[in-house]
């Protein structure tokens, strides 16, 4: 009997124990701070003991639901106007039950951002571009959420991994390493609409578009791609391939240190007067390893001792760069643009030594022609627009030394994030069903390789968030590829010639992937941005203007559809050899530069365009046209279609 007594006891003791411990979790999204989309119902939802009562208290009113046999269970409060700072209460109903408290809840307008590097630009590195903007960013109600990066390859997971941003308000300081567009963008919807805005940047840097679909998507169509992601559902082999990256990587750069002259080059007493002089404009080191540079400078009194800038343009790959023997900065690989802080002091009087290590572990050593080379004083110093008054600009001569020829770094990287769904998987899925306004997807560049297939891509894409969140009304803002040479992605040391002739372009044909998959999309606009990129640079720096196209698009999609975007064509009329374009507004007049022409043999020809009023005439040459074109290049210089307020026209191909 006693021993029965006892048995029971301790099953009491432990129920009591499960009841009072009962756990109650809410995904990452939910945390103090967080903006609720307004208008529409708020879905919350998360994990509890099956069987267990939650209870939400919100609004002063209290909304009950209970966890099923899987342990979920969600609640969808009901829609509200924007407002705030409120608390939301959730907590497991029992004895002393789980409590958890979310404070200075805003209710707005909750945005998405998704896609690769150009999303990923943090303030950082666009502050030059706005200094005196960027200083002043103090907006409490716009909130930046950050999702940390993270793959999947055997299928959709239930969260995402935890952030350090936890929708932190727009300063200076909580955007310096968050997105640009998003920032920007956050702060053009407040000041327009005049409510809390929610902005979750959701990116990775040079991730294809079929990392973010979904698998059931692609099964169909690319039933290749998802056999390649079996090869990949092996943890044991991704922890040994990354491994073995990790070894030769640092065996690499083991056997490279070991024979540099890392310690004697840098310094302003070292004998450099019998290495080769070298034009930074017109050389390039063919070869792996390290090769050195060396530039001396005369620093004034006016300027010695000074703080400053060190700009080094953007360089190809890695450097160590040092001033007087001292490492003053150090990049790990080509895209971030090289600005370096010189400390008081260390600039002296006279003689002034820069010595750069480029460290290249494949491709060639150079410089990139078009980006400034200079040392900036005075407090614009950290301005690039516009430039600083106070600069001495770097001779393009330098002192060059071969550090260490070696071999190509040999790498088994598996690259996780740019195998099909893993992202979508990971990082996209865990994300709904929270209430969100709009989708802004910008990326492209990592397809441009192989277009072909993207707006099929792109439309699986759109069409499987928006089964994820069950609105298929949801909007998307599609960023357009902005102009750029990819030709400098082969390493190409020398000056970019502009592309004056017929190319096929493939960064033309995704932007027509980009084009059509909008305009075939009732809930869909593109937002052109051709006139805002830079021939030598993938990650421009104009992203507050990138930020106010998207902004027309969510105008034009949810508020307004009068506003008017980039001009369209919305006829074709075809006499002789005259093309007559009609648009669907007004634009800007005179002569127009970037169209092209072809016949029957597909044979593309430069040709003379004017603009008047809303039409656009072409003269051909003497042959039947059968279709026309637009800007379609790589880098579309001169294309200056715009509208009366100065947004440029999409390239585009017609056939007719």
């Amino acid at each position: 009997m006693k021993r029965e007594l006892l048995i029971c006891c301790m099953l009491l003791a432990v129920g009591s124990w499960l009841t009072v411990n009962a756990k109650v979790t809410l995904p990452q999204l939910f945390q103090s701070g967080m903006v609720l989309q307004r208008g529409k119902p708020i879905p919350v939802w998360g994990k509890a003991d099956a069987g267990e009562k939650i209870v939400i208290s919100w609004q002063k009113k209290q909304y009950t639901t209970v966890a099923n046999d899987d342990g979920r269970w969600r609640l969808d409060l009901p829609k509200m106007k924007a407002g705030g700072p409120y608390t939301l209460e959730v907590k497991s109903e029992g004895v002393n039950g789980e409590k958890l408290l979310f404070e200075d809840v805003m209710v707005g307008d909750v945005w998405l951002l998704s896609g690769q590097s150009n999303i990923d630009v943090t303030i950082e590195r666009v502050y030059p571009q706005y200094v005196d903007e960027i200083d002043k960013f103090d907006m409490p109600q716009v909130r930046l959420f950050r999702v940390q990066n993270e793959t999947n390859t055997h299928g959709v997971q239930e969260d995402i991994r935890r952030t350090s941003i936890n929708w932190k308000p727009l300063t200076k300081q909580n955007a310096w390493l968050f997105s640009a567009v998003g920032s920007f963008l956050g702060k053009r919807m407040w000041e327009k609409n005049k409510v809390a805005q929610g902005i979750i940047v959701n990116s990775w840097g040079g991730t294809p578009i079929e990392a973010w679909i979904s698998a059931d998507s692609l099964m169909k169509d690319y039933p290749m791609l998802i056999k390649r992601l079996a090869l990949f559902q092996n943890d044991k082999y991704i922890r040994a391939q990354s491994q073995a990256n990790a070894e030769a990587n640092n065996r690499w750069q083991e056997l490279l240190d070991k024979t540099d002259g890392v310690q004697s080059y840098p310094l302003p007493s070292y004998q450099d007067s019998d290495w080769q002089t070298i034009d930074q404009n017109n050389w390039s080191w063919r070869g792996t390893g390290s090769v050195w540079l060396r530039q001396h400078i005369k620093i004034d009194k006016d300027h010695a001792g000074k703080p400053a800038r060190l700009l080094l343009g953007t360089l190809f790959d890695q450097d160590v760069t040092y001033l007087n023997g001292k490492e003053i900065g150090h990049t790990y690989y080509q895209y971030p643009p090289r600005r370096y802080d010189i400390p008081k002091g260390l600039l002296r009087e006279g003689d002034n030594v820069i010595a750069v290590r480029f460290i290249n572990k494949y491709g060639a050593v150079h410089f990139i022609p078009e980006k400034p080379y200079l040392i900036a004083f005075g407090d614009d110093r950290f301005s690039q627009n516009p430039m600083p008054k106070d600069v001495i600009p770097l001779d393009s001569q330098w002192k060059m030394h071969v550090g260490v020829d070696m071999p190509n770094c040999p790498s088994g990287d598996v690259s996780m994030q740019n195998q099909p769904t893993t992202l979508y998987n990971a990082v996209l899925y865990p994300l709904a069903p929270y209430a969100i306004n709009g989708i802004v997807w910008y990326q492209g560049e990592s397809n441009t390789g192989n277009p072909a297939p993207y707006a099929d891509y792109l439309k699986k894409l759109m069409g499987c968030w928006r089964d994820r969140w069950q609105e298929q009304q949801l909007p998307f803002v599609i960023v357009q590829l902005a102009n750029y040479d990819g030709r400098q992605q082969t390493g190409n040391p020398q000056p970019i010639r502009p592309q004056n002739d017929p190319v096929n372009s493939n960064w033309a044909r995704l932007r027509e992937a980009q084009r059509l998959t909008a305009k075939a999309d009732a809930r869909a606009e593109l937002a052109v941005i051709n006139d805002l990129g830079e021939t030598v640079d993938i990650h421009p720096l104009r992203k507050k203007e990138v930020a106010e196209r998207i902004g027309l698009c969510f105008d034009r999609l949810i508020y307004n559809n009068k506003v008017k975007l980039s001009p369209e064509v919305v006829s074709v009329d075809v006499t002789g050899n005259k093309i007559q374009l009609t648009l669907d507004q007004p634009i800007q007049e005179g002569e127009l530069y970037t169209f092209e022409v072809a016949g029957d043999d597909r044979k593309f020809y430069n040709v003379e365009a004017t603009a008047k009023g809303n039409i656009i005439t072409l003269i051909t040459p003497d042959f039947a046209p059968r279709a026309v074109r637009y800007a379609w290049k790589d880098n579309p210089l001169r294309a200056n279609v715009r509208s009366l307020t100065s947004i440029p026209m999409s390239s585009f191909e017609m056939n007719f």
